[in-house]
């Protein structure tokens, strides 16, 4: 499958456990950060599409820990979607920079809901 965004970040030492290791829920936030970030990179306000009844959101997540990322480390979270059935899947893999080795992969399933009803999630098409 073919990335269509890349971002890179960077693990802040608040974010590790006792191991000094990043804590398993902050791999959610990187990757709820990265897809923020592309959607507004193509001028989509998640906010804004809140405000007009359109919610994206989350239904399953799926995440798979290869290897650690620790303090200071630089990564990039790679993002790739692909729609099934009434959902879109985004497939996100984080890769620690300083060698390209995989550390997380995971798949985000989002649904859409209209006005507090579930749609087939034809209104995201053309913005995802």
């Amino acid at each position: 499958m073919e990335y269509i965004h890349e971002l890179t970040m960077k693990v802040r030492d608040y974010e590790c456990d006792i191991q000094g290791i990043v804590n398993n829920a902050n791999y959610q936030h990187y990757l709820e950060h990265a897809r923020h970030e592309y959607l507004q990179q193509r001028g989509v306000s998640f906010a804004k599409l809140h405000e007009d009844g359109i919610d994206a959101v989350v239904s399953k997540i799926t995440m798979r820990f290869k290897i650690p990322l620790r303090s200071n480390d630089t990564f990039i979270v790679k993002t790739a979607i692909k729609r099934e059935g009434i959902r879109y899947v985004f497939y996100q893999d984080i890769f620690r920079c300083s060698d390209m080795k995989l550390s997380l992969k995971a798949e985000v399933d989002i649904a859409c809901i209209v006005n507090g009803k579930l749609t087939d999630g034809e209104i995201l098409k053309s913005l995802l």
